[in-house]
């Protein structure tokens, strides 16, 4: 089998789309299949072009096994929404350009594409399915425009919104299939009534080996609390900050990671005795390594999403890493039912104040079982190795 997968995020950029799709386009070489991928030159979240990618318009290399096709966009980390179309935008068309290759396109037999962005599943799905009639699978890990709606990035009912409801139901029911990153997802697009094939993909990731007896089980005084991401308005870290002294209540949080907040926070940290310390950006290996020397870790939603699980929950389970969860939905649910932490409400700081408090004053025993619980969980419920193995065999189905 040959595949391709579009994609607007891939490594080396940081986040949760691109280790999406980086895990499963390594899933898929591991079971035999041929991957490509196309994607932009690395810019996010740094907003700008990566070093040693500048000054090129396209580049074809080759990452761990996998052809990656990569090709210029319009790099930002503004907050005006027509300064992120533009990249948007620019790769949408950087897929037709790819699409002139009509010998190798008709070589794919399956073509996996990544919405959001909107616009780009639109395009992709237009020229891939439409044109070239390739088996197209839509990945899903956010819904559009109902994401913008909760996010205030779109008023529900105006012309942008009507313009991304019609692209919405056209990929819905232009693609072959469709695969989602929650229940709430495959739940939502099954309601437009499309008879066709679908998969609950979570983004989940490969174990790695965890010695459960060296797990950190100090005094947790204080209690060392990690943030490894994206600093934006969809997480609002900079809200939190701003309503919790974490040295008062005997803690510190330490935050990795960039974005369109990431300068304000830095600013309020450098003005504040807090308790919070920035280290910036850090490899995916990097923070693997780091996870350990915390004792939890912040998982934030500014508002409830419908659809939204944040990918660090997952990314924290093989660690043994015990969840703050700050949100609401499916999230929510996945961390209270398996027991991998302590949730509170959106925009609830007291409750995620008396959250820390409550991870603080844990027993050892208490604090391994929750750890020994995140474990097993990545073992049991949520494992990259069975998934993929159920993925591999949708994608064999046939999916016409």
């Amino acid at each position: 089998m040959k595949v391709l997968v579009v994609s607007f995020y891939y490594p080396p950029e940081m986040g949760a789309a691109p280790s999406r799709i980086s895990n499963m386009a390594q899933g898929l070489r591991s079971k035999g299949v041929d991957v490509e991928v196309l994607t932009c030159l690395p810019n996010y979240p740094k907003g700008r072009i990566f070093d040693g990618y500048q000054g090129c318009l396209f580049r074809k290399e080759d990452v761990d096994g996998i052809t990656v096709h990569r090709y210029w966009t319009y790099a930002t980390v503004s907050k005006s929404p027509i300064a992120r179309l533009m990249g948007m935008l620019v790769f949408s068309i950087a897929i037709w350009m790819f699409g002139l290759k009509w010998r190798k396109i008709r070589s794919y037999d399956k073509v996996i594409v990544q919405s959001p962005p909107l616009f780009v599943g639109f395009s992709a799905v237009l020229l891939f399915r439409c044109i070239y009639g390739r088996q197209t699978i839509l990945n899903v890990s956010d819904l559009w425009p109902i994401s913008a709606v909760e996010l205030g990035a779109v008023k529900k009912g105006g012309a942008n919104y009507r313009a991304l409801a019609w692209m919405e139901r056209f990929v819905y029911k232009k693609s072959s299939a469709f695969q989602g990153q929650s229940q709430e997802i495959v739940d939502h697009i099954a309601a437009f009534g499309y008879d066709k094939p679908h998969f609950l993909y979570r983004n989940l990731q490969p174990q790695i080996s965890v010695d459960s007896s060296a797990l950190l089980l100090t005094e947790r005084k204080p209690l060392r609390l990690v943030y490894a991401g994206l600093l934006g308005v969809a997480q609002d870290l900079l809200g939190i900050i701003e309503h919790i002294d974490f040295k008062d209540i005997g803690a510190e949080l330490h935050i990795f990671g960039g974005g369109n907040q990431a300068e304000a926070i830095e600013d309020y940290v450098s003005k504040h005795d807090c308790g919070v310390f920035c280290h910036g950006y850090r490899t995916k290996d990097e923070i693997n390594s780091l996870l350990p020397t915390f004792h939890a870790s912040i998982v934030p939603l500014a508002v409830s999403i419908k659809g939204a699980v944040p990918s660090k929950i997952y990314d924290l389970l093989p660690h043994g890493t015990p969840i703050l969860f700050c949100g609401g939905g499916e999230g929510e649910r996945i961390v209270s039912e398996h027991g991998l932490g302590l949730v509170s409400q959106p925009g609830n700081y007291e409750v995620l104040k008396q959250n820390i408090l409550q991870m603080k004053s844990l027993s050892d025993d208490e604090y391994l079982c929750l750890r020994n619980r995140c474990l097993q969980a990545a073992k049991q419920d949520f494992s990259f190795q069975e998934q993929m193995a159920r993925y591999y065999r949708f994608l064999c189905e046939g999916n016409n």
